[in-house]
């Protein structure tokens, strides 16, 4: 079946879905298969990208978390802190359901250099017995959004834990996999791209639960700027990065208190840019499809419910379930044909993937016919192309906080494009998910989150 709704958008902490979240994921994992095993030490390797910036994305403590664990969906960001803290001071983590052993986030080993063939994203955990034998080994690939992958999983589909499993065609009504399919569906059914979404969710849920937890979902992410907005100072991490949406969010209460048309690009880059920062804090977020990107779609959905008139007051759940079913329907396209994952092609995997599904949500909050919500979709990937990944430092916070305003804007103007077309167009949206996957096969690891180019090797940090 398609990518559900549910694996894109997941709620986690920061701030890197495929850094923090998956390598927390992987520890629970790790920690449940050795729980009835002889342990009494573990050692943790992480290779390629997860080594190159683990530090700066929260990594090496993630997987502590995990293997005491904790899961990214319910996780206090305090609680987690806290851990940490105690872990840094006994040198002793308790495995979940498990025995206690002699550990610190100094004894994870970092291979920068070395990539393993599945992914950039990759770990190993082994157990010993006290006589040193080897109990257990597995390795790991964090895949993009909070999604791994285990050495000798069957491919292409995941749960909602990111872990792997069979995928079934024909569990849901109407299966797609790419832009061309799901428009199929939209004609053969009549119904728009958040109907066959909503259709598909259904096959495993009630209605009514799909409802309840997108809209649980959207809570979380109004939430996230409501906390961003009221935190100053700099962000963590030794940037220095000053903290701007609550002096923004300030400026534009003062400004604009009636949410003006003219101030629309203002609000939506404040809103982008706000949960960006939480993200960046550690904070908790919507992975939306990745937290590197997870300012984009909130932002764009806020300026839907703010700007578009048709959206009154007894509409906007709807709306909102609406938005999130159709971004979802997009995303999961480029989740199966391309990736969302920096490591892997480049931020055009992530903040690409994500304005693109924001475009596409917002199309058909517009009125926007399957055709011209694909010409959405299409426009704001395209424009994104060759879009690299060069964190400063490692850190989610340059270029990653101001991109997703910008980002978030091109959707915006790539659904009011699609909208003012009637659907046809010489690009498909399918054509430009290919592109997208073989301009990042071909671009240099350098761009893709490692931090051994762009900006992350031009600016000083110092």
């Amino acid at each position: 079946m398609p990518v559900s709704v549910f694996d894109l958008f997941s709620i986690g902490v920061g701030p890197s879905s495929s850094h923090t979240v998956g390598p927390m994921r992987a520890g629970v994992d790790f920690a449940e298969r050795v729980a009835d095993l002889p342990v009494t030490s573990i050692r943790v390797d992480l290779y390629g990208s997860l080594a190159s910036t683990g530090h700066g994305h929260g990594t090496l403590g993630a997987v502590a978390i995990g293997l005491m664990g904790h899961r990214p969906e319910d996780v206090d960001p305090d609680v987690m802190a806290a851990a940490l803290d105690a872990l840094e001071s006994t040198g002793r983590l308790t495995l979940a359901d498990g025995p206690t052993v002699a550990f610190r986030l100094t004894d994870i080993v970092l291979h920068p250099l070395t990539m393993l063939p599945r992914h950039p994203n990759a770990m190993r955990l082994r157990s010993f017995d006290a006589t040193g034998t080897e109990t257990a080994v597995e390795t790991y690939y964090s895949i993009g959004g909070g999604f791994i992958a285990r050495d000798g999983d069957e491919e292409p589909g995941e749960d909602v834990a990111g872990t792997a499993i069979p995928v079934e065609t024909d569990a849901v009504p109407h299966p797609f996999s790419s832009g061309a399919e799901l428009l199929a569906a939209c004609a053969t059914t009549g119904l728009p791209v958040s109907g066959v979404a909503l259709a598909n969710e259904t096959a495993t849920r009630t209605e009514a639960e799909v409802r309840e937890r997108l809209l649980r979902i959207h809570a979380v992410m109004v939430d996230c700027v409501d906390r961003s907005v009221r935190r100053t100072g700099t962000l963590p991490g030794g940037l220095e990065v000053r903290r701007r949406a609550a002096d923004w969010f300030a400026q534009l209460t003062r400004d604009d208190p009636g949410h003006d048309p003219l101030f629309a690009m203002e609000w939506t880059n404040l809103t982008a840019m706000a949960v960006n920062e939480e993200n960046a804090s550690g904070g908790r977020v919507v992975t939306a499809p990745t937290n590197g990107a997870a300012g984009i779609i909130p932002a764009v959905l806020f300026y839907a419910l703010t700007y578009v008139p048709t959206i009154t007051p007894d509409r906007r759940d709807d709306a909102i379930v609406r938005f999130l079913l159709t971004a979802g329907a997009v995303g999961s396209i480029y989740k199966e044909r391309a990736s969302i994952s920096g490591a892997e092609v480049g931020c055009q995997g992530e903040v690409g993937s994500a304005a693109s599904m924001a475009a596409a949500g917002l199309a058909e909050l517009l009125g926007g016919t399957p055709e011209q919500v694909e010409n959405a979709a299409e426009i704001a990937m395209e424009h994104n192309l060759g879009l690299t990944c060069d964190p400063i430092g490692g850190l989610v916070q340059i270029p990653c906080i101001e991109r997703n305003a910008i980002a978030a804007n091109k959707a915006v103007n790539a659904a009011r494009m699609a909208l003012r077309g009637d659907g046809v167009h010489h690009v498909s949206l399918d054509q430009v998910v290919e592109t997208m996957r073989q301009t990042g096969a071909d671009m240099s690891h350098k761009y893709k989150e490692t931090a051994m180019g762009g900006l992350a090797v031009n600016v000083p940090l110092c």
